[in-house]
């Protein structure tokens, strides 16, 4: 059953800012609603009001909707219109498909003298003779009825052939009246025995069963058998039951009334009661899944079912994890460990075992703008990134270092010494001034070398020295 609170009707206020005092329009349509109350209180405002395809029996507790100027109760269980005098500005009443057989109740609609449309299709006194007559005669600022204008012509002629048609409609309401209380009494009286037998199932024995003997028990096999049965057959046998009753409910025939709709909406509850309970069982908290063992060992574990890619490099490991694309990355939580790589998903765990020890502290992970998935780079252990360019180089002690520079330090003065021919500057260094002659001393001799001289060779292609 649903009830008109405050909570339901600021929902159904968005357009309003969620203010109801100064709403001017409210939709409460399927609502499973069965009474109208506490409107006229919270939203005296109102001009437009839906409250089609419920359960409502009764029209009440709108009088003081001075405003108000469209009221749709379609698709209903009223069986009768009244309380409508208060509503001042009433210009357009729908009452399609309810129960009202009580014709001659329309008579409460003559002072609301704004009234220019009235809908009554689908209702029992639709089907009078000389409904719409009677109508047409009783409400003389009524402009359409049933979405059919009405002629000056035809209510002329509904005027003069009033004083006929009224005791017809009558009797027409008389044995409606008879019918419906016929019909409640059956509703009544099924409605009890559905409760005696469900009272009757609840008070059952826990198996059950019922015993007419009370020193009779079950044997022991039996017994053993019954209280070990497994849950899942109970649970087949509960579901099978279920959907039986269900459908001999739907297949049964039966008249469409106010009682009918209140059986049908019973039954659906029952249904989604069912289904609850069943979804709670198959909901049952699950015991945590292992990650670890007893003696210390990473288990293998994609709990989110996601593919991913391993690369075992040289100097590193690359986990590429395909996330989801549209997934917030504050769902994902990341641990590196020396042996292994947890990632939690949305709660869900995924962890590898790597095949190498690594660097839990220079480990990055990342993921990409264009597919969303999960890169985690992470560096073997003796391996260290460099600043620039993440390019792994091997640690090496201050003596190879110092060796390296010595050495190339040499190389590059052989090169100089060797072939000073690739310089394409000259080297100002190695520029010689000529001495100056100084006075009082005489240039010493140049010694020639001798023909004795073990190192002289005679180049005939060497002209003399002067």
């Amino acid at each position: 059953m649903g009830w008109i609170t405050e909570d339901l009707i600021r929902r159904n206020a968005e357009h309003n800012d969620c203010v109801i005092f100064s709403l001017e329009e409210l939709s409460l349509h399927q609502q499973e609603i069965e009474r109208l109350e506490h409107i006229d209180k919270w939203c005296r405002d109102l001009k437009i009001l839906y409250l089609q395809n419920n359960l409502i029996g009764k029209i009440e507790n709108v009088s003081k909707l001075k405003k108000l100027e469209y009221l749709n109760l379609a698709l209903n269980n009223i069986e009768k219109i009244e309380n409508l005098e208060g509503c001042e500005e009433l210009a357009k009443l729908d009452l399609t498909v309810n129960f009202i057989g009580e014709l001659s109740s329309i008579k409460t609609l003559k002072h609301n003298i704004h009234l220019k449309e009235l809908f009554l299709m689908g209702n029992p006194c639709a089907f009078f003779d000389h409904y719409r007559e009677f109508v047409v005669a009783t409400l003389p600022q009524l402009k359409w009825l049933d979405g059919k204008e009405i002629e000056p012509s035809e209510r002329i002629k509904a005027l003069q052939e009033y004083s006929v048609i009224e005791p017809q409609i009558r009797e027409q309401e008389k044995d409606h009246c008879l019918k419906r209380a016929k019909l409640k009494e059956e509703a009544q009286r099924k409605h009890q025995e559905e409760d005696k037998n469900e009272d009757k199932r609840s008070n059952a024995g826990f198996d059950g069963r019922w015993y007419t003997d009370i020193n009779a028990t079950l044997s022991s096999s039996e017994s053993k058998d019954h209280l070990q049965a497994p849950d899942t057959e109970e649970h087949n046998t509960k579901k099978l039951d279920n959907s039986e009753d269900d459908l001999e409910f739907w297949n049964k025939p039966c008249l469409f009334t106010p009682e009918s709709r209140l059986e049908t909406l019973r039954h659906m509850e029952k249904q989604r009661k069912n289904q609850e309970k069943l979804s709670e069982r198959k909901k049952k908290v699950k015991p945590p899944r292992t990650l670890i063992t007893e003696d210390g060992k990473a288990l293998n574990v994609n709990e989110p079912k996601i593919d991913f890619s391993l690369k075992d490099n040289e100097k590193q490991i690359i986990l590429d994890l395909a996330v989801y694309r549209y997934m917030d990355t504050s769902l994902i939580n990341v641990d590196v460990q020396p042996t292994y790589v947890r990632v939690m998903i949305k709660g869900k765990p995924f962890q590898l075992v790597l095949p190498a020890e690594v660097k839990p502290d220079s480990s990055s992970a990342k993921r990409s703008q264009t597919t969303g998935h999960l890169v985690i780079c992470m560096p073997k252990v003796g391996e260290v990134i460099t600043g620039g360019q993440r390019a792994f180089t091997s640690v090496k002690t201050t003596s190879d270092r110092s060796r390296e520079h010595i050495n190339t330090r040499s190389k590059h003065m052989e090169k100089l010494e060797v072939d000073p021919s690739k310089h394409s500057f000259p080297d100002v260094t190695n520029i010689v001034q000529e001495k100056k002659h100084t006075p009082g001393r005489r240039p010493e001799p140049k010694i020639l070398p001798s023909e004795e001289d073990p190192t002289f060779e005679d180049n005939p292609e060497v002209p003399p020295l002067i």
